[in-house]
């Protein structure tokens, strides 16, 4: 059986599974994040779960979603949420201790792959994934190609401005989806965690990622957006109903009129069977026909 790697960075946890051809989670295990340790303090808390998955000679390849910010194509990695790493040289490092070529790319970009191979947006070319949870990312698929930017951040729409002047939020431009309707937004504006958010709050979030994923439709030709994070999903159908009205609203275009909002369909399994499918990517092998 042919089998890759895969591993899935967040600010909150670090996971590492098993990921097999047809996409399958054949194993998985996770860790805490370390918030306030160093750079080699962390990765040495994600080597320890990674060399659990050894021998490394079993797997062909190794693949990575990240939070981002990246560079270099993945290569240098700097997650907003997690300080220890700034241009951190995760791709080289995870190589050099597995011996297994290694592919990163940004998580959700990751979750993008494996809902186009297995999950909500099987056989559709052209569509967005997005996060919303801690924080808010997008990865984009066109014409069956997975966009990555000049560095590696295509599809960052949690950083696009979706209320003017907008809520402060340390670190963001007011205004941008992930300062207004993130989990750590909401916590900052209304001292709750997310969990609790009122049906008010639950209305507005949806309000603004529905804007946000219609002007995506609109600009770029799609006809689905595909949504997973413990915010949007903890939410549940209010949430999507709501951000589906959004999304019709803005979406008047003969070309966008129709497109759907929906819940991703690989659950919780989502982020590492996505750095699977970025690991076969990187050996060239099929995922569902995103190249």
């Amino acid at each position: 059986m042919t089998k890759v790697l895969a591993i899935d960075i967040g600010g909150t946890k670090l996971s590492c599974g098993v990921v097999s051809e047809e996409g399958k989670l054949l194993d998985r295990a996770q860790t805490p994040t370390i918030g306030d340790g160093s750079a080699d303090e962390l990765y040495d808390a994600l080597w320890n779960l990674t060399s659990s998955f050894g021998p490394f000679d079993q797997y062909e390849a190794c693949g990575i979603g990240s939070a981002g910010p990246m560079r270099s194509g993945g290569a240098l990695l700097s997650p907003l949420n997690i300080p220890a790493w700034r241009d951190f040289p995760l791709v080289e490092r995870i190589e050099r201790d597995t011996g297994l070529s290694t592919s990163a790319v940004g998580d959700v970009q990751a979750l993008a792959v494996g809902e186009g191979w297995v999950g909500a947006a099987v056989g559709v070319p052209n569509f967005m994934a997005m996060v919303v949870s801690t924080g808010v990312g997008g990865g984009i698929v066109l014409d069956g190609r997975l966009l990555i930017g000049r560095e590696g951040n295509a599809g960052h729409i949690g950083h696009v401005v979706v209320d003017t002047p907008g809520r402060e939020l340390h670190g963001h431009v007011p205004g941008t989806l992930e300062a207004e309707a993130s989990g750590l937004a909401i916590e900052a504006h209304t001292g709750q965690p997310a969990q609790k958010a009122s049906d008010e709050v639950i209305a507005e979030t949806a309000r603004l990622v529905g804007q946000a994923a219609g002007s995506a439709i609109n600009l770029l030709d799609l006809n689905l957006v595909v949504v997973a994070g413990g915010v949007a999903l903890g939410f549940g159908d209010q949430f999507f109903e709501l951000a589906q009205k959004e999304v019709d609203r803005i979406c008047q275009l003969d070309f966008s009129k129709g497109a759907k909002i929906v819940p991703a369909g690989c659950g919780d399994e989502g982020p590492l069977i996505g750095a699977g499918g970025v690991g076969y990517r990187h050996i060239g092998q099929s995922v569902g026909g995103i190249s």
